[in-house]
């Protein structure tokens, strides 16, 4: 991992260690197997579908029609100060970075970095996805869930990897972002423009 990171982790997300014996080496994150068994364990049932790498919302619209449930569009965010932001929002919802830093206190959000990103969640760009926050053991990531995606029985998002999507009700989502130690915050996100 890049020394630059190391030393600007130490200085705006102190409650996160990382700890890599080489680059790129993702030994700490939890795997999707370890996802599968941990949902299982939570009593949370899924459908998983496997399919070519999926980068952008673009990408997964010829998916609709094969896998029932919202689509969701996720953004790894991060302010001036190091506070990070998970938003787990409809595929469709145009979110307003600006309206929600201010919503949450937070001030003028822009993306996080994928070194950050795969440091802090273990998952590397274009797999952010809200069952990543598993590797997020510290709890370190403020957690903005679409209230557009409560009007839907299921949701669908990556288990860790682009390769896949997995289907699970809303509840069960919302439930195990509670139980990976995290408070989800439910608000309306998309831009009125």
């Amino acid at each position: 991992m890049d020394r630059r990171l190391d030393v600007y982790l130490a200085c705006v997300t102190p409650a996160v260690q990382v700890t890599r014996a080489n680059p790129g080496d993702r030994a700490m994150a939890i795997d999707r197997l370890a996802l599968f068994a941990r949902l299982k364990a939570l009593g949370i049932a899924t459908t998983t579908v496997e399919h070519t790498p999926m980068f952008t919302v673009e990408q997964s619209e010829a998916l609709r029609g094969q896998i029932q449930g919202a689509n969701t569009k996720n953004l790894f965010l991060i302010n001036k100060e190091g506070r990070m932001v998970l938003v787990v929002a409809k595929d469709d919802t145009r979110v307003d970075l600006k309206a929600l830093g201010k919503a949450l206190g937070l001030g003028r959000l822009s993306f996080g970095s994928a070194a950050l990103l795969e440091a802090v969640l273990g998952v590397p760009g274009g797999s952010v996805t809200p069952l990543a926050l598993l590797n997020d053991s510290a709890g370190s990531v403020i957690v903005v869930v679409d209230q557009a995606l409560t009007e839907f029985a299921e949701v669908n998002c990556h288990p860790l990897e682009n390769t896949a999507t997995t289907r699970l009700a809303t509840v069960d989502l919302l439930r195990f972002i509670a139980a990976s130690g995290h408070e989800a915050r439910v608000l309306a996100l998309q831009d009125p423009s």
